[in-house]
């Protein structure tokens, strides 16, 4: 990941307007976001929200319907100079089995071009990327779930993108192999490439992602930073307190009391929370859940079970 940062400073991906139908089926209803270089942008939503369509346009693999997606300056996306500083990971691991995992960097990288030196020296990178050096003559069917999907991040980077499309990227990995996909996503953040990232995991999003946009049937819902989405839309905190004793009054702090348990849903817990120790009663447990990524996400796209 060896580029000049004159050279990736450049990179921006504009997407104004674009859909996509499939027959009766409108999969993309004309979103619009933009991504800048260095950042981390996650796409969420439910199952059949769009997101793998709009993956797909953004890579050349479909053509928008109407509207225009521009990458470094040119909105044709399916252009072979385009799509050599694209970076795809794939939901499914798209690895051959049969092969090693040098194997599979070795062929990766030859379609994206390498060969020879820098083949061999982008391939020694990739391996010690992914942690795999030690496990490079082995066979990919041998693999567990996690070096696959490391293997898979690896395969993607061979070629020094300056844009990088992750799509599920740590599903069904196990908590190592998570930890390590995370730690190469920031170092390649670090490297000022563009990143678009989804996920089913909310805590994955709002660890690593600058901004989030949230998508359901086609469209765009939300798209802000973590911390303007949940202000926004994560509703209120919910404190949980159990007193030694029944108090007398509650003074004007609003709460359902029973007894000596205390529960309150505030836009301003650490402010509640004074007005209860004005009580003159001790606290015996406290408990504050606040806001998060995943009740944004339950409260824009519902809870009702999706296929």
């Amino acid at each position: 990941m060896q580029r000049t940062n004159d050279t990736i400073l450049k990179y921006m991906i504009k997407v104004d307007n674009i859909t996509k139908s499939y027959g009766s089926i409108q999969a993309v209803a004309g979103i619009s976001f933009t991504i800048q270089a260095g950042e981390t942008f996650g796409l969420l939503g439910p199952n059949g929200a769009g997101k793998s369509t709009t993956i797909q346009m953004l890579s050349g693999l479909l053509r928008p319907d109407s509207g225009t997606i521009e990458i470094n300056g040119t909105t044709d996306t399916t252009r072979v100079d385009v799509r050599q500083n694209i970076g795809t990971t794939p939901q499914a691991i798209a690895l051959y089995e049969d092969l090693t995992g040098w194997e599979n960097l070795s062929f990766f990288g030859k379609l994206y071009g390498l060969s020879g030196k820098t083949l061999k020296s982008r391939c020694e990178w990739a391996l010690e990327f992914s942690g795999l050096s030690e496990r490079r003559k082995d066979r990919v069917s041998i693999y567990s779930g996690g070096m696959k999907r490391r293997l898979n991040l690896a395969c993607s980077l061979l070629h020094e993108p300056q844009v990088l499309l992750m799509d599920e990227p740590t599903a069904g990995v196990d908590p190592q192999s998570r930890n390590l996909i995370f730690e190469n996503i920031q170092q390649i953040k670090l490297s000022g490439r563009i990143i678009l990232y989804t996920t089913h995991y909310m805590e994955e999003a709002q660890r690593l992602c600058d901004r989030v946009a949230i998508m359901d049937h086609g469209k765009l819902l939300a798209l802000d930073t973590v911390k303007g989405l949940v202000q926004t839309y994560g509703g209120k905190s919910i404190l949980e307190a159990v007193f030694d004793r029944e108090p007398q009054h509650l003074n004007g702090v609003h709460g359902k009391l029973e007894g000596t348990q205390f529960r309150a849903e505030t836009q301003q817990p650490l402010e509640t929370l004074a007005r209860i120790n004005a009580l003159g009663v001790n606290l015996i447990s406290l408990h504050i859940k606040q806001a998060n990524l995943e009740d944004v996400f339950l409260n824009l796209t519902g809870r009702r079970l999706r296929d």
